[in-house]
């Protein structure tokens, strides 16, 4: 039976995909590739075009939309699982390609637990990928854990009382997709007098990457959405 490959092409550079996501990528029938606006390319897809044959591969965009209120999106998740599953009862092996990792925030897992639900007979395989965290950690030269240190992983969504224990707690702190809310997390940080203790990255391993620790000059501006701040105890 033909196979859903979940394949992480990583934060943004081609080169970053390993070796078995690029066999993948080359062998399957199709690519399905999800997007935020219909109006909008895929990121993930321009990050595999170097790898696919559109001569013989069906590249399939799909629509996911990103807004913060998800009720009301069951349309979109189950529309696009639909269209895996036909074509995988069609004979052919498709990849779902998503940003990172698979299993770690990501797009693709919208529709995983409608295949377990709605296609139980489906072969799903992951194929994890290098996460924007790691490749953020890695040019801010800022290392995320060490020994007995703890580290904590939050998306946008918290409150500040939340956060403010979280960044109490935990040596290492990472909020992703930050833009949105990072004049009220700077204020925090401020206050608890940590604000020098942060690195903003934005659109890492990608030609617009962007790395800055002068966190007060990015207050009032307008961020990117695909963008992370990690916090650490003590000097970066």
């Amino acid at each position: 039976m033909a196979v859903v490959y979940a394949v992480g092409v990583g934060p943004g550079d081609p080169e970053l995909l390993t070796r078995k996501a690029e066999r993948i990528l080359r062998s399957v029938d199709v690519i399905c590739a999800p997007t935020g606006a219909a109006e909008a390319g895929s990121y993930a897809l321009s990050i595999v075009e170097p790898f696919l044959d559109r001569s013989r591969q069906e590249v399939l965009v799909q629509l996911f939309p990103m807004v913060k209120d998800q009720k009301g999106l069951d349309p979109f998740w189950e529309e696009a699982a639909d269209q895996v599953a036909e074509r995988i009862a069609q004979g052919k092996d498709v990849a779902f390609i998503t940003i990172g990792d698979p299993f770690l925030y990501s797009t693709y897992l919208y529709i995983h637990r409608i295949f377990l639900a709605k296609y139980p007979e489906i072969r799903i395989e992951i194929v994890p990928g290098i996460s924007s965290i790691l490749a953020a950690s890695a040019v801010s030269g800022v290392p995320l854990g060490l020994a007995a240190e703890k580290i904590a992983i939050l998306p946008a969504a918290y409150e500040d009382a939340e956060l403010k224990r979280t960044l109490e707690e935990f040596d290492t702190v990472i909020l992703m997709k930050v833009s949105r809310v990072f004049d009220r997390v700077y204020a925090l940080l401020k206050e608890l007098g940590r604000e020098r203790q942060g690195v903003f990255v934005r659109r890492v391993g990608s030609e617009e990457e962007e790395v800055h620790f002068d966190l007060e000059a990015l207050v009032g501006q307008k961020l990117d959405y695909l963008s992370m701040l990690i916090v650490k105890k003590g000097a970066l």
